[in-house]
């Protein structure tokens, strides 16, 4: 395997004479097909991913984890995008594995970096001081601690990390998976690898075509989910937007101003074809209200302005890095990142379509993302009457990259399996099931999942789509993760682990963000483990009421909340 893709992951330099050892070595191995086998084969190392890893390592199996990027930890890292999470997180609500990942990143900042005393006394530091998370921070943060819980199984070898590696192929018997080919995007050597259990913890389900397991892509249709706000037609190519996020700061005084990007004058002039109407063009602070669909007129990114209201600033709404958080001169400007309405790209899918429309669609993104920075430098109107701010600077470092975007885009839905049971809205959101139960906002909960193997809570929150719709953001009920909802109909070894599980279009609006991700990650590990131990398959823990109960003991027993207490909507 190449030696090279694991150092360059884990952020430790690579000397010139090491990269071109492993470049002749390359060019004598290029295209050879090597054979691998493990316990478990995890396919996508984002948040899910890791987390399923890090269960089935603590039970004592070999585990092979493959990622197409060069970073592990997905949304969290080489998306970008600081967690999203409810309001209960710091004492309820996730899992204590996920507690230790977020306890690791305040500890690593005291550990390593020149924090004042006032910000090391802060129990619960956020250290971007950002509005949308209580954990904002800088995506290498997340890497290391990642890298940190994994440690032990990498030098003990039961955990193998394969980056740069996309699954191209996959062979099934019957409805079994046999294995998974993935090849190298360095080497272009190919690996073929074998395991009684396989999880999907990709990006956009990638799995679930290679290894012909059925799936739901899109708006689905009312009268398949009779759900409210489903459309009367299926729309399987409508799809929440995808985000290409940036980092930058600002240094007064200076230029920063990059070269104009090509598809500049496009977007420039682009105005969203939305239903309800977008105000004005994309790039125009201008946007639409997620809840209200109201215009929105009163909000800025002005990184001179010293007030903190989050709710008036896009500058501090994804903060990463808090300059008077740190000692004189460790920073020169506070770091945001930009993941905002005004960087959303609709214009297509980048699944089930040919790949040129796919790489397409990606360039565009980027671009789209480049020209709302190109138009913040030198044409944004400013609160003093002025345009743009020259001193924005890109912060590719922050993010791992050369052009200063992250390396992957946000993606927000994904495929998802036709699972053994489907979360409709009338099961998490709350007029549905104030409509299906009679019950008031104050006495309305979600429906509770005998088959509960965690627990979540977020917004039913839809980002504009490639199909016109503007948000779609519905109040839900802090909810549980139904085991059903991990085991496709037909397929007996492969289970989700992030935005792949079975809910809908709708309902993947809260079954998205990071702690459920985790939580759907780790339940599915420990779920192979428990399944290769009682030699039982997956729908059979569910099916049997003895081995559910003793599933969910075990989950219980290893800090998985399955149950809330009560608690409002969101």
């Amino acid at each position: 395997m190449d030696r090279r893709s694991f150092l360059m992951g884990s952020g430790l330099a690579v000397p010139s004479i090491l990269s071109s050892v492993h470049s002749a070595i390359a060019a004598q191995e290029k295209n050879k097909t090597q054979e691998m086998k493990a316990d478990l084969v995890v396919i996508g190392a984002g948040l899910g991913g890791c987390a399923a890893a890090l269960a089935a390592l603590r039970h004592g199996l070999h585990v092979i984890m493959t990622e197409e990027t060069d970073w592990i930890g997905g949304q969290m890292t080489q998306q970008g995008v600081p967690p999203d999470e409810h309001p209960w997180i710091e004492s309820f609500g996730a899992t204590q594995t996920y507690r230790r990942f977020r306890n690791g990143i305040r500890d690593y900042y005291r550990r390593n970096y020149p924090l004042t005393a006032e910000a090391r006394q802060v129990e619960f530091l956020n250290p971007g001081n950002g509005g949308v998370s209580r954990l904002c921070h800088e995506p290498r943060v997340s890497l290391a601690v990642l890298y940190e819980m994994l440690a032990p199984y990498i030098s003990g070898k039961r955990l193998t990390i394969m980056l740069d590696h996309k699954a191209v192929a996959a062979e099934t018997n019957g409805d079994s998976v046999t294995s998974v080919t993935v090849t190298s995007a360095i080497t272009g050597n190919s690996y073929t690898l074998h395991a009684p259990y396989f999880i999907d913890a990709t990006e956009l389900g990638d799995l679930l075509p290679l290894t012909k397991t059925e799936y739901f892509a899109g708006f689905e249709s009312q009268k398949e989910t009779n759900e409210m706000h489903a459309p009367t037609e299926a729309q399987p190519a409508n799809m929440q937007s995808i985000t290409w996020c940036f980092a930058m700061d600002y240094i007064d005084g200076e230029n920063h101003v990059i070269e104009k990007p090509k598809d500049y004058d496009f977007w420039r002039n682009y105005t969203p074809n939305l239903t309800p109407a977008w105000p004005g063009k994309q790039l125009n602070w201008a946007y639409t209200h997620p809840v209200t669909l109201k215009p929105v007129t009163d909000r800025t990114c002005d990184p001179l302005r010293e007030s903190e209201d989050m709710d008036h600033g896009f500058w501090h709404y994804r903060r990463i890095a808090y300059k008077k958080y740190h000692q004189a001169g460790a920073y020169a400007s506070d770091i945001t990142l930009v993941n905002w309405p005004h960087n959303d790209y609709m214009l297509g899918n980048i699944f089930d379509v040919p790949e040129e429309e796919r790489e397409k669609h990606l360039r565009q993104a980027k671009q789209l993302s480049l020209s709302l920075f190109y138009w913040m430098q030198t044409e944004a109107p400013r609160s003093d009457g002025g345009a743009g701010w020259p001193g924005l600077r890109l912060r590719g470092d922050i993010l791992g990259t050369e052009d200063g975007l992250a390396k992957y885009p946000y993606i927000r839905e994904s495929r998802r399996i036709k699972a053994e049971f489907t979360v409709c809205e009338q099961h998490v959101g709350t007029d549905a099931r104030m409509k299906l139960t009679g019950k008031s906002r104050e006495e309305v909960t979600a429906e509770a999942f005998v088959d509960s193997v965690g627990v979540g809570s977020y917004r039913i929150d839809l980002h504009p789509s490639t199909g016109g719709d503007n948000y779609i953001d519905i109040s839900s009920l802090p909810f549980q993760i139904p085991l059903g909802a991990l085991i496709p109909q037909r397929m007996e070894n492969l289970l989700p682990a992030c935005k792949n599980l079975g809910v809908t279009h709708i309902t993947n609006g809260c079954y998205r963000l990071h702690p459920v991700e985790w939580n759907i990650g780790e339940s599915a590990g420990i779920l192979v483990a428990y399944c290769l131990q009682k030699k039982e398959k997956p729908r059979g823990v569910r099916n049997m009421d003895s081995k559910l109960r003793d599933f969910q003991n075990m989950l219980r027993s290893q800090g998985i909340e399955i149950a809330w207490p009560r608690v409002t909507p969101r």
